[in-house]
């Protein structure tokens, strides 16, 4: 009988010792299940609609089609390689102006001056709009008849301009709308970056007689390249995704002639207006593989710059 209870208590102190040295992993296991589930059956579900010809209703049966949808869309030269085009037109103009700008901002705001809290904030307040607001606030503004802009332009001697509702001007405009509102988290990012940088080096140089332009390019800009590129990596995603203004603004179709469908409108198009749930499933699909080869190329030219 002891040697039973003194074997118990052998296997409960190893177990207790097995569940001590793995305990993190125990306690996060659950939570990691549960998100990979919430991540896996969206796109497992959005793969398995992309094989069939569900339209009409999700309930109407269907039949599997196989990869049809997806040479479908390939294949089309009216609606889904233009919204390709757009697409990374849109992503890489914003991303460009966002960095550019949001880099020489944090630079000027590194700075001690008088008032710089009240300013920070000022910059930071297009982040406290929701996309949706901040479309139908530059709808009005940017309205060709009784808008501000056009009203500004006339007041300067310029001509009117269509703004939004001219196909030429509309997709330049919307990036506009993205840079105004979107820069100040670019901002965010690179005074935080700025912020850790070491001043060593900078004093040093500045010691060397290396002039501020000299300091930036050799210094401030090669120990800030990986909180750039980590900046570059959330916004092109972000900006890739960009529905909200856009739909707020242009509606279902980016407008009469398509001037401002990218391939998330397109999408959306297709499962709503439509109800082509099998062919907006397979141009979801392409859609997040664009994402994934553009995460990866970001990730990788990152990598190299940190090297560098």
């Amino acid at each position: 009988m002891s040697s039973l209870t003194a074997r118990r208590s052998t296997f409960g102190n190893r177990a207790l010792n097995w569940i001590d040295a793995r305990l993190k992993w125990i306690l996060i296991v659950p939570s990691v299940l549960f998100i990979a589930l919430l991540i896996a059956f969206p796109i497992g579900y959005t793969v398995f609609l992309s094989l069939t010809d569900s339209a009409g209703a999700v309930t109407r049966p269907f039949s599997f089609v196989g990869l049809d949808n997806y040479v479908t869309w390939l294949s089309d030269t009216d609606r889904f390689w233009p919204a390709v085009g757009r697409t990374a037109y849109f992503t890489i103009l914003a991303l460009g102006i966002e960095l550019i700008l949001g880099l020489a901002i944090a630079l000027l705001l590194r700075k001690t001056f008088r008032g710089q809290g009240l300013v920070r904030v000022f910059i930071l307040l297009p982040l406290v709009a929701t996309p949706v607001a901040v479309g139908m606030m530059w709808l009005l503004i940017f309205e060709p008849s009784i808008g501000f802009a056009n009203s500004v332009m006339q007041f300067l001697g310029l001509p009117r301009q269509g703004w939004l509702s001219d196909p030429s001007t509309a997709l330049n405009t919307l990036i506009f709308i993205d840079v105004w509102q979107w820069t100040p988290m670019v901002i965010l990012i690179l005074l935080a970056g700025l912020s850790t940088l070491p001043e060593e080096p900078d004093e040093a140089a500045r010691v060397d007689g290396a002039n501020a332009w000299q300091r930036f390019r050799h210094i401030t800009l090669p120990l800030l390249a990986p909180v750039i590129g980590a900046a570059a990596i959330l916004r092109s995603i972000d900006a890739m995704k960009t529905f909200d203004i856009i739909y707020a603004t242009k509606g279902i179709g980016g407008g009469s002639s398509h001037e401002a469908e990218t391939l998330n409108i397109l999408a959306y198009g297709q499962a709503f207006q439509f109800s082509q749930y099998g062919k907006a499933s397979a141009l979801l699909i392409l859609f997040f593989l664009l994402i994934v080869v553009v995460l990866l190329a970001l990730a990788i030219l990152r990598k190299k710059g940190t090297r560098v």
